[in-house]
């Protein structure tokens, strides 16, 4: 898993309270487990203007000017800006899968899902919750200035607009070390070779009926 520490990135708005996973990333294109290949259909029904079908060549379908992903100032944005219950819906881990593959590694909103938070972390992406009025403030701030850069810091923990003053974020201790060291959920399982291999050869003599 990639690496979390610091960036500075453009941000882009999403403007919309209860964004559920199969707005994120529609069922019909959850059909590989790689975890690639889902950024083109990243918020697929809103992003085009077509039925977005598997298989379809995402360069040629028309896109919706109005959506933001789409508009220029935004291109190359890695800080996404939503609402409250962001990730709600299924708990489907392609939901993070498309966004990681789109480019976005940071999810600001005043509130998630709880599956979708934890698979954040497992995943590469930072969730962070920030209270309702300074998301309020930070669409403001988004909106005058769109294109606007922020600088999110993970060791410090703070997220810094542009011209602005760091906000402080909370976290648990275990969810940033993971992302600091880009551990998921099999990596963070290897850094215990040992002891399970140990496990294993005393288990072999104790009970030998198993490995027959």
């Amino acid at each position: 898993m990639e690496r979390f520490t610091c960036i500075k990135a453009v941000v882009v708005p999403l403007d919309r309270a209860n964004v559920d996973t199969d707005a994120i990333i529609p069922k019909q294109f959850m059909k590989s487990i790689s975890r690639t290949g889902f950024g083109d259909n990243l918020f697929d029904e809103w992003r085009y203007l077509d039925r977005g079908m598997l298989g379809q060549d995402a360069s040629q379908r028309p896109r919706n000017p109005d959506f933001p992903l789409n508009q220029a100032c935004y291109q190359g944005a890695q800080i996404l800006l939503a609402r409250e219950n962001f990730g709600c819906g299924s708990s489907r881990e392609h939901a993070p899968w498309a966004l990681h593959d789109f480019g976005i590694r940071v999810v600001i909103a005043p509130s998630f899902a709880d599956i979708f938070y934890g698979n954040c972390f497992k995943n590469g992406i930072l969730p962070i919750v920030l209270p309702a009025d300074i998301v309020d403030a930070l669409f403001v701030r988004v909106a005058e200035r769109p294109g606007t850069a922020f600088q999110v810091d993970l060791v410090s923990q703070t997220v810094t607009p542009h011209r602005g003053q760091a906000i402080a974020f909370d976290l648990a201790a275990g969810r940033k070390m993971r992302l600091l060291h880009g551990l998921d959920d099999i990596a963070l399982t290897l850094q215990r070779t040992e002891t399970i291999r140990s496990y294993e050869t005393r288990r072999k003599l104790s009970e030998p009926w198993l490995f027959a």
